[in-house]
């Protein structure tokens, strides 16, 4: 326990939101899969709160209980304080006291956001993850969620509430500003994820190390903001379909957080604009990309080959006609077309061999050719 304390203490402390991270603003690793080591856990779940002593231990104990059954690596659970002015702090330090894979951390200025951020950035677990605090989000849906970023497949993973395979209960109104915000975030930042404000988001911490200091907000915003700047620099975003139940308690003022979300939306579309963000600074590197491979019997210069395709293709069609014309002096319409057809696809054939695919006479199969393309497919042109 003594230190696990030392590590709250530390996260007490203020770190400022604009300060790099340890690690130097560089390109990103090849992905890899995360190695569990002992006494270090392979998860930390965050739960940012406001004056929640009505459901805090309650989520906090079903979030341990679920985790402790079903997640097969270490984990820690810390909850992050947001300047709560009720019970929260007294019941968040006696779950720390009492629960072992519980940590608590008191932050003395409100924000989501800047709760994620301190925590996040602090963390030692490789993989790093937070919901709200109501469990609106089936837990069942949790190690779907982590499980491409313990494997290297992903950077992020997203509950979707907005899947066609998700199951959600909630009002219209929620449901139609949900609808609303998304359908913004497509149209003004071409934002292809599907649901940026389902409180159920995870992401590796070599990829936090990068993306965080770029993340300006520290409110409500701060999930689509990271998203966003995700996608433009390339990186991997996992959606996992989630069963969803809203709470009818909810804390949040939604007239204030869609004001604060469009101001967000138009900040981070002019940066984009401008070009203000260094996103090369979180883009995977060279080798990471299975199109950068070197792979034998895979095609390259495709553009080159279609072209030339083409122009045999319309060359051969010369010649049939010039064919069929010189035939069609001597012998019937036929007789001319099959003769014409034939001698031009034996031509376009041998053409595409050669000149299309790079294929030397006595050669049995093209190396380069694509998988699909065949002197038939050649000699229809």
């Amino acid at each position: 326990m003594t230190a696990r304390l030392a590590t709250v203490d530390l996260m007490r402390t203020d770190t400022p939101l604009g300060a790099p991270p340890e690690t130097p603003l560089q390109t990103l690793p090849v992905r890899g899969p995360v190695m569990a080591e002992l006494g270090r856990p392979v998860l930390d779940v965050v739960i940012p709160v406001y004056n929640e002593e009505a459901d805090l231990e309650r989520c906090v104990r079903r979030l341990h209980d679920h985790l402790a059954r079903t997640f097969p690596y270490g984990f820690r659970i810390t909850i992050a304080d947001n300047a709560s002015t009720d019970r929260t702090p007294e019941l968040a330090a006696h779950l720390d006291e009492s629960i072992e894979e519980v940590t608590a951390v008191r932050l003395e200025q409100k924000g989501r956001g800047r709760a994620l951020r301190t925590v996040w950035s602090l963390s030692e677990a490789p993989v790093l993850a937070y919901m709200d605090v109501d469990l609106s989000t089936d837990l069942k849906a949790l190690l779907p969620l982590v499980a491409p970023l313990i494997s290297g497949h992903s950077d992020l993973a997203i509950g979707s509430r907005l899947a066609r395979s998700s199951r959600v209960v909630r009002g219209p109104k929620r449901e139609f500003i949900s609808r609303a915000y998304n359908l913004i975030l497509r149209g003004s930042l071409a934002a292809r994820f599907s649901d940026a404000q389902c409180g159920f988001k995870a992401i590796r911490k070599d990829v936090a190390e990068r993306l965080l200091p770029l993340v300006e907000d520290t409110g409500w915003f701060f999930d689509t903001e990271m998203l966003v700047l995700a996608e433009r620099a390339g990186l991997r975003i996992h959606e996992v379909p989630v069963d969803w139940v809203d709470d009818p308690n909810s804390t949040v003022h939604i007239v204030k957080t869609a004001t604060e979300d469009l101001r967000g939306v138009w900040r981070v579309g002019r940066a984009l604009a401008t070009g203000a963000l260094p996103l090369d600074r979180v883009r995977r590197p060279f080798g990471d990309d299975p199109r950068d491979r070197e792979l034998s019997g895979v095609p390259k210069g495709l553009a080159r080959q279609l072209v030339g395709f083409c122009v045999v293709g319309a060359l051969s069609t010369l010649v049939y006609l010039l064919l069929y014309s010189l035939f069609r002096l001597g012998t019937g319409p036929q007789v001319a077309n099959a003769l014409a057809l034939l001698l031009s696809a034996l031509g376009n054939t041998a053409a595409n061999r050669r000149l299309t695919f790079g294929c030397g006479a006595g050669t049995a199969r093209c190396a380069t050719r694509p998988r699909g393309w065949s002197s038939s497919a050649s000699a229809s042109c």
